[in-house]
């Protein structure tokens, strides 16, 4: 399999990760959605990534889609979505908080990347970001619930182990922090967690520097 995306984007990195939690080897096409928007057009229309090219089949893209796929491929005592009940409504809720923090954040960038200082709305970026502070404010609230316990999502009674929902958490509460760039010293849990799960060698190997923007709107060394 082929996964198309730089690790700089939180969607292509939470793929990544997966992809290796699952012993699922790939080879990787670091390309951007900027230089090479093209390129990957050839694989997605829409010219996003993650984009993952299995050996057999049609291109995969978006990165839910990609990582609703690669639970199938594994099957349900493997996957990394719960598969039913509770525990699955507690991941889907972390990931709901997860994904709206960083789109605000993406959100943000994007307004400081593509348009001119002079041109920036100053209402717009503040509402963006108080919905990404509410969105890391329930997701702080998560982690003190589960501070007990290793992962998110099983009981203080069981180890557990990785699910999305950490994975995700990570990988969308790191892009906010240091893309936008938003301290997380406002939710002590999150920060805690994501700093420990950051330390992981998994997520180290597919870390790379996020996009930042310098102060006159384009892009940042």
């Amino acid at each position: 399999m082929i996964l198309i995306g730089m690790f700089d984007s939180p969607f292509v990195r939470r793929v990544a990760i997966s992809m290796s939690l699952l012993e699922q080897p790939f080879e990787h096409r670091d390309w951007s959605v900027g230089k090479d928007f093209d390129r990957i057009r050839e694989y997605s229309p829409l010219g996003r990534v993650p984009v993952l090219v299995p050996d057999e089949g049609e291109a995969l893209t978006e990165s839910a889609m990609i990582l609703e796929h690669l639970d199938d491929l594994v099957g349900p005592e493997r996957a990394l979505m719960p598969p039913r009940g509770a525990d699955r409504r507690d991941a889907l809720r972390i990931l709901a908080f997860a994904t709206g923090a960083v789109e605000k954040a993406l959100q943000i960038v994007g307004e400081r990347v593509f348009r001119p200082r002079e041109k920036w709305h100053a209402p717009y970026l503040e509402r963006c970001r108080s919905q990404m502070r509410g969105a890391l404010g329930e997701l702080d609230k998560v982690c003190a619930a589960a501070a007990d316990r290793e992962w998110l999502i099983g009981g203080a009674s069981d180890n557990g182990r990785m699910t999305q929902a950490d994975i995700t958490l990570a990988c969308f509460a790191t892009y906010a922090h240091e893309a936008v760039p938003e301290p997380l010293d406002a939710w002590p849990a999150l920060r805690a967690r994501v700093a420990r799960y950051e330390a992981l060698p998994v997520f180290g190997r597919y870390y790379a520097p996020f996009f930042q923007p310098n102060a006159t709107g384009a892009a940042g060394a």
